[in-house]
């Protein structure tokens, strides 16, 4: 059930991250809306998750498969570009937390 939440909170943080763009400073309701939400939701998912994982692995994974999604959010949603120093940015961070979960 871990992972579940951890899912959840991944998937909670990457939908704030990624409004985060619109709010226009925080100036427009709507998406400031869903940073706020967002951010609640992955927190507390976080949270639950935390009672059956360690927080190391836990945090590790959430904060690069966040990191990882996010920038796929950026290149797919926002026409942001990914180059050569990017994708392996991206490629270091997943191998990291794969890392670190073998230590487990």
């Amino acid at each position: 059930m871990g992972y579940i939440w951890l899912a959840i909170a991944v998937i909670a943080e990457v939908t704030g991250s990624s409004l985060l763009k619109l709010t226009d400073g925080f100036k427009r309701l709507l998406p400031t809306s869903g940073v706020m939400v967002g951010y609640a939701i992955a927190f507390y998912a976080l949270s639950l998750s935390l009672k059956n994982l360690p927080l190391g692995i836990a945090y590790a994974i959430w904060a690069g498969v966040g990191t990882a999604l996010t920038v796929l959010v950026g290149i797919i949603f926002y026409k942001e570009t990914i180059h050569f120093k990017k994708a392996i940015g991206i490629l270091f961070i997943i191998g990291g937390v794969v890392l670190l979960n073998k230590g487990v």
